[in-house]
């Protein structure tokens, strides 16, 4: 099983964090989008992060997709989910604005650099922007939580929290601020300390490894 796509992406970095959590083995191939298209094109002719593909040699796209693959394929996994129904449901709530926090910082992270300045239209980028800002401050207001998301051990809601809020902290550092955001801003810190998230380090290039 190969994961393709750069760990500086959150999606990518998402799945590779997943599978290390549930100690699933893989193969990573940091293949750019951008800077190795013919190779990326020549597995995945959509050209989108993160791809995996799987041992029958089939090219699954999409990090949500790709990780419900994954349980079904390794029924014997930890769920990664609470099993309180109210707990998991506040874990899907947590989850699915970080995703939303992720893509708005993508489209804003390539309007900046993919765009000439004059070809920007100021207008959809101030929505992105406000979108993006809703997100993070939705999750900063989620209600208290000790150490994860909806309790207990981290699980899917914490990687999608913390690896979608840490793009936009490395991408952003004055937007997505300490000083605005404390409580994400710590829980990021404890997550990045942990050793799936280590072994991925969300950097241009970088191939995944346990530490």
């Amino acid at each position: 099983m190969q994961l393709i796509g750069m760990l500086d992406s959150p999606f990518v970095r998402r799945v590779a964090v997943a599978l290390l959590k549930l100690q699933i083995p893989f193969q990573h191939k940091p293949i750019s989008l951008f800077r190795h298209i013919d190779a990326f094109s020549a597995i995945n002719p959509l050209l989108k992060a993160p791809t995996l593909v799987t041992d029958e040699s089939v090219v699954l796209v999409d990090s949500t997709t790709i990780l419900e693959f994954i349980h079904w394929r390794y029924e014997q996994a930890p769920s990664l989910w609470p099993v309180d129904p109210k707990l998991r449901l506040t874990a899907y709530r947590a989850m699915s604005v970080a995703l939303t926090v992720g893509e708005k910082a993508v489209q804003l992270h390539y309007e900046r650099a993919l765009r000439p300045p004059e070809r920007q239209h100021e207008p959809w980028r101030q929505r992105v922007l406000s979108q993006l800002t809703a997100g993070l401050e939705a999750l900063e207001r989620e209600p208290p939580f000790k150490t994860w998301f909806a309790g207990g051990d981290f699980g899917h809601p914490d990687i999608a929290v913390a690896t979608m809020v840490g793009f936009g902290r490395l991408m952003f550092p004055d937007l997505v601020s300490k000083e605005r955001y404390p409580r994400l801003a710590a829980f990021c810190d404890r997550a990045e300390a942990l050793p799936e998230f280590r072994a991925a380090p969300a950097m241009d290039g970088a191939t995944v490894g346990m530490s």
